[in-house]
This record gives C-alpha cells, structure tokens and sequence, in this order.
C-alpha cells in the first residue's frame, strides 16, 4: 500500500499511529494503533498486522477484567520454571504452540492453564507433579 486515498474524502491518507482506546466489561485500555490515516476525515484503514496490534490489546483487556495472567507474567512464570514454550504446552496445556500465542498476547490462556501458572509461580516444585503426570499418560 504506498498510494491510499481516504474513501470519504479522496485525499491522499499517510501511515501512522494514532491514540485507540477500547473497553470492555466496563474497563478500558488506551494504546497506539498504527495504520493509515486521513488528515481530512476520521477515516482509518488497518492492514492485518495493524490489527493484531489492537487484538492483542483487547486480550490484555480480557486477561485483567476476567482475572487471568497477562502474557510478560506468562512468560515469567514459564522462564522460571525452566521450561520452553513447546515444554510448556505440552505439560500445563494447549499444546506445543499455545505458549507462544499466549505470550505474544495472540491468544487468552484458559482458566485451567492460567490457575496452573499461578499455582506453579508460588510452588515450582508442583512441577513435577505434572512431569509425573505427563510421563504416565
């Protein structure tokens, strides 16, 4: 995209960021939303990786009003258990790439995983529970 022209105007629109906000459940997160704008109009466009800059916003919104981890104390939790991201999934829960989709705030973690990573951040030793676990199935 190097020529955008605003549909309600026809002016020529430039790439930037501008102030977003978003709520949810009463709660609201302000951020910088790139993409291209017209100075004439409120009229923006978002390309898909524009968009994922305000999904993983709304996801961290989620996180906070529904009481699960945010993705930098995920990530926390899941470098102090000594753990990779496929390690992880496999034994917490979502799979081989969920840690990574959590981490980078693409996706919410579950309740069950997220109480496990609370669970685990105040006693790692609790890990072996699930190494136990997971070696019999």
């Amino acid at each position: 995209m190097t020529n955008v022209v605003c549909p309600e105007t026809g002016a020529q629109m430039y790439r930037g960021v501008r102030s977003m906000t978003l709520t949810y459940k009463g709660e609201s997160i302000t951020f910088d939303m790139p993409g291209w704008y017209c100075d004439q109009s409120d009229e923006s466009i978002h390309t898909g990786e524009d968009m994922k800059v305000s999904d993983r916003m709304l996801n961290r919104l989620k996180a906070r009003c529904e009481g699960l981890l945010e993705p930098e104390e995920i990530r926390r939790i899941r470098r102090k258990l000594h753990l990779s991201q496929e390690a992880a999934g496999l034994l917490i829960g979502g799979g081989p790439r969920a840690f990574q989709k959590y981490e980078s705030g693409d996706l919410l973690p579950s309740r069950a995983a997220s109480s496990a990573l609370a669970l685990l951040r105040h006693n790692p030793d609790a890990l072996a529970v699930l190494e136990t676990q997971r070696k019999a199935a």
